[in-house]
């Protein structure tokens, strides 16, 4: 079965959800959903962005954590307050969430390669946060909205990464699959209009094109990594017009991930707890292991 079959089978399944028929959502709508405060804000370098909010739920635990990893087309765009709604939501689910921030293009130490590698470390601090939280940590998914949804599925190729190159961190914390909402899995292709949905953004935070920098392109484009050896979901907006399935097919069908369209929906629709985004998402997470 072809990836877009795939693709038309779930999409007619999912009409059921019944989705909204508003307009699509902005980064200020998602800001606004409620959040809970999280229960220890945690550092993995010496930066101010450098540190992700960890959330909770009741119980002893150990708990599952679901990693979260904000987009915002690697600039300012976004930051955690951006994915706080989602992670407490998730966080109610029975989950631990791991809300990470990082440097992004647009502050010092962002951009290439520190962008990437906050991404990482802040994935692998979980392991000093299992020191004094109760968190399970041979159940750990990474979801990433948009840019972040490249963070997240690269995150996942780590194991793979030369020792000499510049993105290389030392034991990857494992994963047990990754999610991608609106994600942008193939750099080079994203990077095919200079300008696009993210006004340059994406060049910017690659230190250039792919026609500069072919080799950046190649150590963090999911697109052109090795198989992740993990089950991976890509779920997407009927209406986005950042990140669509119909830009990304190649990918959806070299890996044949599930992949998931959301009728009606646009791309920040995708990470309201309040629409049926969240409830494929979490049906996903509990497919997952979760």
């Amino acid at each position: 079965m072809s990836a877009g079959t795939r693709m038309s089978i779930i999409l007619s399944a999912l009409t059921a959800l019944g989705a909204s028929q508003n307009a699509e959502l902005h980064p200020a709508d998602i800001v606004k959903l409620p959040s809970a405060p999280p229960a220890a804000r945690l550092s993995y370098g010496d930066d101010p962005n450098q540190f992700a909010d960890l959330r909770l739920p009741e119980g002893r635990g150990p708990f599952p954590v679901v990693v979260v990893i904000h987009g915002g087309c690697w600039a300012e765009y976004a930051d955690v307050t951006y994915s706080a709604p989602l992670a407490t939501a998730l966080t109610h689910e029975g989950w631990a969430t791991w809300n990470v921030e990082y440097r992004r293009v647009h502050q010092d130490g962002g951009g290439w390669p520190g962008t990437f590698l906050d991404a990482a470390r802040g994935i692998d601090s979980l392991r000093a946060a299992a020191k004094k939280y109760p968190l399970d940590l041979g159940r750990v998914v990474a979801i990433g909205h948009s840019a972040g949804g490249q963070l997240a599925l690269w995150d996942a190729s780590r194991a793979s990464i030369a020792k000499d190159s510049p993105v290389y961190v030392a034991d990857p914390l494992p994963l047990r699959g990754v999610i991608s909402i609106g994600g942008i899995p193939d750099m080079r292709a994203f990077a095919a209009d200079p300008q696009g949905p993210c006004d340059g953004r994406h060049i910017r935070v690659m230190g250039g094109t792919p026609a500069e920098h072919s080799e950046r392109y190649a150590m963090v484009s999911p697109a052109e990594r090795p198989p992740l050896g993990i089950p991976q979901v890509l779920i997407w907006g009927e209406r986005d017009s950042v990140a669509s399935a119909s830009r990304f097919a190649a990918y959806i069908e070299k890996t044949h991930a599930t992949s998931i369209i959301i009728p009606n929906a646009g791309h920040h629709d995708l990470m309201s707890p309040n629409l049926p985004a969240y409830s494929v998402l979490v049906a996903q997470l509990r497919r997952l292991g979760l």
